[in-house]
């Protein structure tokens, strides 16, 4: 069964903005410690850009954490009732171009909260083109 699934990317033009989705399974956005968003370019290696903590999922706004790249112009959240993590993406850059995804970290090995090596679950990703 499908566990994390990413929606909402697509082509803009730089300066523009996005909201990506990510609709966890039940049990796994109670389960997860991390929800994050991560993004890989063509030849690039995967990283980290925004992530939230859900090891306390009885506030409304998790602890969140962001690359240096994206401060201050992406916003990761969630919605407990939908059981969906979103990054919204404003003053997007052509280097924005990515494929972006969803990843759940459950346990195992840490390390560190923007490496893809700490998570254990990943979506198939959804594709974000920002043009000039």
């Amino acid at each position: 069964a499908v566990q994390l699934e990413e929606s909402g990317g697509g082509s803009v033009q730089a300066g523009g903005s996005l909201t990506l989705s990510c609709l966890v399974s039940v049990s796994l956005y109670s389960n997860s410690n991390y929800i994050g968003w991560f993004r890989q370019a063509p030849g690039k290696e995967r990283e980290g850009v925004a992530v939230i903590d859900q090891r306390d999922l009885q506030r409304d706004e998790g602890t969140t954490h962001y690359a240096d790249s994206v401060k201050g112009r992406f916003t990761i959240s969630r919605d407990n009732g939908k059981k969906t993590v979103y990054l919204q993406m404003n003053t997007l850059r052509p280097e924005d171009t990515a494929m972006y995804l969803c990843a759940a970290r459950v346990g195992g090995v840490w390390y560190g909260v923007y490496s893809p090596k700490s998570y254990n679950l990943w979506g198939q990703g959804t594709q974000v083109t920002v043009s000039n």
